[in-house]
């Protein structure tokens, strides 16, 4: 019997990790409000889970450690969706046994005749201009970049590997009273304490965006409608489906204009902030700086091609600007006050 197109699509069950951490709680909130999908939340820490467990049935909570992935092995044969965004950020063996060998483990653990997808984050960090492999990644990233880098050299040749479809977040942003904040977001108010004088300098720099909210919305438009096997990479003979999370690229510049117009800032003259001006600030402060930090202050334009958000695939945007990605995280500007509840 064919499916007619206004049927619902048939109940999956989603096995998510880090549904602890930022993204995480943006992709349980989207699948929980929108989707009839059985999830399951493998969890370390169940004290950090702040979305509502109770909100519908089909919504299951799992006390577990990645570390520990095999213990998951009986459900993980039943899974249809594997949506993989937990990470470890620091602790060399750590960084390296959860990012590549659990993460790879997991993936071995499901089912290949029943697991009709999995979505992977990685980071984009590791991407050049073309969504290609980037060298210096592999040798002078840190411990974090560097085990993205190598899990994604290993997964086109698991027998899954024509289901998964990697995503590489750009700079992510996100956070609320209900929801952790992202590294970054979690700083822009002190970083904004900064923007008087920010405003007296430009730099030659580009870079993308996107908020945790938008990044939900593409993965539950993923969940029912995954990317068809023709869409692929191609890298080292390997196929792989991947995106870049990101809106359109913003030049440092027009970056520091539009938060300046949102704190109502005027901007009257810019000193160019050279590579040598850079270097002079930190000899003179004597500033320690590792290798890939300086690669990162020469290469400047961390832009990709063809990144996708909500817009992509004919769904509205939750912060389009920097002036809504602000506003969103509850800080006001200028004649925005009134606005900050409404964006949360």
């Amino acid at each position: 019997m064919v499916q007619s197109k206004s049927s619902p699509p048939p109940r999956k069950r989603i096995f998510i990790t880090g549904g602890s951490g930022c993204i995480g709680h943006y992709i349980a909130e989207t699948l929980i409000d929108t989707s009839p999908h059985e999830l399951f939340f493998l969890v370390r820490n169940p004290a950090k889970v702040q979305f509502d467990l109770e909100a519908r049935e089909g919504v299951h909570l799992i006390h577990g450690d990645m570390h520990d992935i095999e213990h998951q092995a009986e459900l993980l044969k039943t899974i249809d969706i594997a949506i993989l965004t937990a990470n470890a950020w620091g602790g060399t063996s750590e960084v390296f046994d959860v990012n590549i060998a659990k993460t790879i483990r997991l993936i071995n653990l499901l089912d290949p005749q029943r697991c009709q997808q999995v979505l992977y984050f990685s980071t984009a960090s590791i991407l050049d201009h073309n969504n290609q492999l980037l060298e210096e990644a592999k040798q002078i990233g840190t411990d974090y970049i560097r085990s993205k880098y190598d899990c994604h050299s290993r997964l086109g040749r698991l027998e899954l590997a024509p289901k998964i479809t990697i995503l590489f977040p750009t700079l992510v942003f996100g956070g609320s009273s209900t929801k952790p904040y992202s590294h970054i977001s979690g700083g822009l108010p002190e970083v904004t304490k900064w923007i008087g004088l920010a405003r007296f300098f430009r730099a030659d720099g580009s870079f993308h965006y996107l908020h945790g909210r938008d990044i939900a919305t593409v993965v539950r438009y993923l969940v029912d409608n995954p990317l068809p096997y023709d869409v692929v990479n191609e890298l080292d003979d390997i196929y792989l489906k991947q995106l870049v999370l990101g809106n359109p690229p913003l030049m440092v510049n027009e970056a520091l204009r539009e938060v300046c117009d949102y704190f109502g800032k005027r901007i009257y003259f810019q000193i160019p902030l050279s590579l040598w001006l850079a270097n002079f600030f930190i000899n003179l402060f004597g500033i320690q700086v590792a290798a890939w930090d300086r690669f990162c202050m020469k290469y400047r334009h961390f832009t990709y091609k063809n990144p996708v958000n909500p817009a992509t695939f004919g769904l509205p945007v939750f912060c389009p600007t920097l002036a809504d990605i602000l506003l969103a995280t509850g800080i006001r500007g200028k004649g925005e006050g009134e606005k900050v509840k409404g964006k949360r």
